[in-house]
């Protein structure tokens, strides 16, 4: 195709060497005016054919696109390709978006992206139902106008996504929902809502089966420790050769009892669905006391050997405080430290801390104990997950500890990272949100 360029060079050409040949013939005064002419018709024409292309841009149709004629031609010609090619790449991109908006509403989990200020994008018919938005009207205002949960709106604000959200049903309370958020893009999130109500039935009964059969189990252990006990202690009552076997009786039925008393505790945390109290705690004086209820646990491991105890250091920040369940996280923070003391040998060092890290308050037990795996790190929170079975029965254990700490953990929105050298020790850190912090007024005395 001929530029255009070159088209209006060879015109003008053209007509100043026809003009010129008739300035030589009939004068300059002719052959001007005939330039001249020429010139205004041919500024004319493409003013008119401009003219038509501003009209057809007010309307677009592509069946109305004007032929042209002469430059014109190629300029209406090409626009004509653009116009098909545009038309093609976009009814292309309508189908791949009406694909994609079949295949996201027939995942029956709702989808919907926010905005970096949280504010509703986009999200499918499911999570229109479940959530009870409408995209039509609810198109960019803030998600949390919306749903009004304020546990729900303290985990989208918290940044921690690592571990879904349960939410139940403002509409109907038997129906429960999990959410997680994901980020992505420039700082958007996907929230996908799943219902879990199903599940969390199932889940019910299940923590009602083991806290029943744990209830049923208590009294006969019980009763069958105490005879045990009231034997083991009559004189002439149990012979000399069967005393060994009445100590392997009442240690088992000591065993039993606290994995029952454990798997109580646990079906207890994880039944209840209440927020967790928000009372402050004085964080110095409780972990003074879990720091002396260690030194006695750990004499007790090592009766007789008073010089092979673990020492056991504590560094807390006073003036830091937390809100939350004391029981609660009394339980969790013994459990963290017994178990230190139950895999450190003796004359190790068992370090506790509290205090502020990255602006969050950690709570951590580090000890130079015989260290983890990394294979076994994430899966240590299962019930009843064991690294070394002989040694778990050798030292006491359940195998559900970190299994109610990792628990209570959630219920405070905190998390447990854990970190581990074989041979070197280990490092268990509860992390809390900063939405926690209470600082403690220290009374300056004169």
């Amino acid at each position: 195709m001929p530029d255009i360029r070159l088209k209006a060079g060879l015109f003008v050409c053209a007509l100043s060497a026809i003009c010129i040949f008739l300035w030589l013939i009939s004068g300059a005064t002719v052959a001007l005016a005939i330039f001249s002419v020429s010139l205004l018709i041919y500024l004319v024409i493409h003013i008119s054919w401009l003219h038509k292309l501003h009209l057809w841009f007010k309307n677009p149709v592509l069946q109305e696109i004007p032929e042209g004629s002469g430059a014109w031609e190629n300029v209406f010609t090409a626009l004509l390709r653009y116009e098909r090619n545009n038309i093609a790449n976009q009814t292309q991109l309508n189908s791949a978006l009406e694909r994609f908006n079949l295949t996201a509403n027939a995942i029956p989990d709702g989808l919907v992206i926010l905005s970096p200020s949280n504010e509703i994008e986009w999200c499918t018919h499911n999570a229109e139902n479940q959530l009870g938005l409408d995209l039509a009207t609810d198109k960019n205002l803030p998600i949390v106008n919306l749903v009004r949960d304020s546990n729900f709106i303290a985990y989208l604000y918290n940044g921690e996504y690592e571990e879904p959200f349960k939410l139940k049903s403002w509409r109907n309370p038997e129906v429960v929902f999990e959410i997680r958020l994901i980020p992505f893009a420039s700082k958007q999130k996907l929230l996908i809502c799943r219902d879990m109500t199903q599940l969390e039935k199932v889940d019910t009964m299940r923590r009602d089966f083991i806290a029943n059969v744990s209830h049923e189990l208590r009294t006969p252990l019980t009763v069958v420790g105490g005879f045990l006990e009231t034997l083991s202690d009559m004189a002439g009552a149990v012979p000399d050769a069967l005393k060994s076997y009445f100590t392997m009786m009442q240690e088992q039925t000591g065993r039993m009892r606290r994995i029952i008393e454990d798997l109580l505790t646990l079906s207890t945390i994880e039944s209840n669905t209440e927020n967790p109290e928000d009372d402050e705690i004085d964080m110095e004086n409780l972990l003074k006391s879990i720091q002396n209820d260690a030194i006695g646990l750990s004499q007790s491991l090592n009766q007789g050997l008073k010089n092979a105890k673990h020492n056991i250091h504590l560094d807390a920040d006073p003036t830091l405080n937390l809100a939350g369940a004391q029981d609660e996280l009394h339980s969790a923070f013994s459990n963290l430290v017994s178990n230190a003391i139950r895999y450190t040998p003796k004359g190790g060092d068992i370090f506790i801390s509290w205090g502020l890290k990255n602006e969050q308050p950690v709570f951590s037990v580090r000890d130079t104990g015989i260290g983890i795996e990394q294979k076994h790190i994430d899966r240590l929170t299962e019930r009843f997950y064991r690294v070394d079975r002989g040694r778990s029965r050798e030292t006491g254990g359940t195998g559900l500890g970190l299994s109610i700490v990792k628990h209570i953990l959630i219920r405070h929105q905190a998390k447990l990272e854990i970190t581990s050298e074989l041979g070197a020790g280990s490092t268990f850190s509860a992390i809390f949100p900063k939405a926690r912090i209470v600082h403690k007024k220290v009374i300056m005395q004169a």
